[in-house]
């Protein structure tokens, strides 16, 4: 039986767009930019965004830790606009947050000891939730509403134990 005809294949032609013609070469592509995730795009603002002169964007503030469980205290910088709750998570630090972190529960009741005078002011909402909460302070905030101003502040934290059911 006589082979079937086949045509040649020429070396120097494509044979679709895209796809090389001989085994081992590459496409002729342009290499496609590399897309950056918003994280990665809000830290190089961040960073790299000029300001006015006097005025700094990071204003990095000292958030201190207490357990009263026994714990070391952990001391942790942040930057402004970020709450205690998101440094917290950040830094391994294991705080519960039932609803997200939207205030909708209280399951993220800390103590500020000091520096809550600069935080924002409490809202009637957080007000009702930390009602709600095992032992409330005067001192008592939820951590996911306590966000960071654009000063440097040094904050202290007394996290309470958190192993009631429903805390």
């Amino acid at each position: 039986m006589r082979p079937r005809w086949r045509p040649t294949r020429r070396p120097w032609r494509r044979t679709r767009p895209g796809r090389p013609s001989t085994p081992g070469s590459r496409p002729a592509f342009r290499q496609r930019r590399r897309r950056v995730s918003n994280a990665a795009a809000w830290a190089l603002t961040l960073y790299f965004a000029s300001s006015p002169p006097g005025i700094s964007i990071l204003t990095p503030s000292t958030i201190i830790f207490q357990f009263q469980d026994g714990q070391p205290d952990q001391t942790h910088v942040a930057a402004s606009g970020e709450s205690v709750l998101d440094v917290a998570l950040n830094n391994g630090i294991q705080l519960q947050h039932n609803c997200g972190g939207v205030c909708g529960c209280s399951t993220c009741h800390i103590y500020i000891d000091q520096g809550g005078d600069e935080l924002p002011d409490i809202s009637e909402k957080e007000e009702d939730f930390i009602d709600r909460a095992i032992n409330p302070r005067i001192s008592s905030r939820l951590a996911c509403q306590c966000v960071l101003p654009n000063e440097a502040l040094k904050v202290v934290v007394t996290l309470p134990p958190q192993n009631f059911l429903g805390h």
